[in-house]
């Protein structure tokens, strides 16, 4: 185990370019520790990676060599982590979801991590009925805001499921407060790709917290709305805006 964690992050090291930290370090507010490995040289190193090493690794051993990947805070060992974790997904089971929900909880630290590992991962286990998203229930408040952004983000691909959007909508309804940033993207990105399957109930459901909720989570959901549609949630963006002033005033 330790041998392959070195040859990893020996790889890294070899193919690091700090051009390239920089040129993304822009995107992530929340810091970005990265080698600055070219993604086609990963994507190829990968595949060699997972061939070889299954010879001697069984998917228990990938997921330790994940904790290790995630443990250490590089962008380029936690993206190995998650590409290492979807290669086994015919024997993931209920027991591998609340092991690598602790990734979200000790190890990812930015949103592009939390997103793709929702997308690649997690969301698989609740499309091919292995949990039901009632999982997640603990996620909505759980004290990692990655873990909170995971949960909207992981029901998007349950919008092509069978699972009733009315069902989705109240799930999420107990995060519509939430104050942290990551997490109202998070709904309202969720929000805007149920409105594309599902306009009638998304719209309702938005009307309902528009002048409760964070803006920033009717931004993201009405942003591919036409104007005339939009106007109806404007007025909840100004006074939210405003009420996010006086808050930063008193504070």
């Amino acid at each position: 185990m330790k041998n392959r964690l070195m040859e990893i992050k020996n790889f890294c090291q070899t193919h690091a370019d700090e051009a390239r930290v920089q040129k993304y370090a822009r995107y992530f507010v929340e810091g970005y520790d990265a080698y600055g490995v070219d993604s086609k040289i990963m994507e190829k190193q990968r595949n060699i990676w997972l061939q070889e090493y299954k010879k001697d690794l069984d998917f228990e051993g990938f997921l330790k060599l994940g904790d290790l990947l995630v443990e250490s805070g590089k962008y380029e060992e936690a993206s190995y982590a998650i590409w290492f974790a979807a290669s086994f997904k015919n024997e993931f089971t209920p027991e591998t979801f609340k092991r690598l929900g602790r990734w979200l909880d000790n190890g990812f630290r930015n949103w592009a991590h939390t997103d793709i590992f929702c997308g690649e991962v997690l969301a698989h286990f609740i499309t091919k009925g292995i949990i039901s998203f009632d999982a997640l229930s603990d996620w909505r408040s759980a004290d990692s805001k990655w873990k909170r952004r995971a949960v909207p983000v992981v029901l998007i691909k349950s919008l092509k499921t069978d699972i009733p959007i009315s069902s989705l909508l109240a799930f999420i309804s107990p995060m519509m407060l939430n104050s942290e940033k990551v997490v109202q993207q998070g709904l309202g990105w969720f929000l805007r790709e149920a409105w594309k399957r599902y306009p009638a109930p998304t719209e309702n459901f938005l009307l309902n917290w528009k002048d409760s909720c964070g803006r920033i989570i009717i931004r993201y959901a009405t942003e591919k709305m036409d104007a005339d549609k939009r106007t109806l949630f404007k007025k909840s963006i100004k006074k939210q805006e405003r009420r996010d002033k006086t808050a930063s005033r008193i504070n």
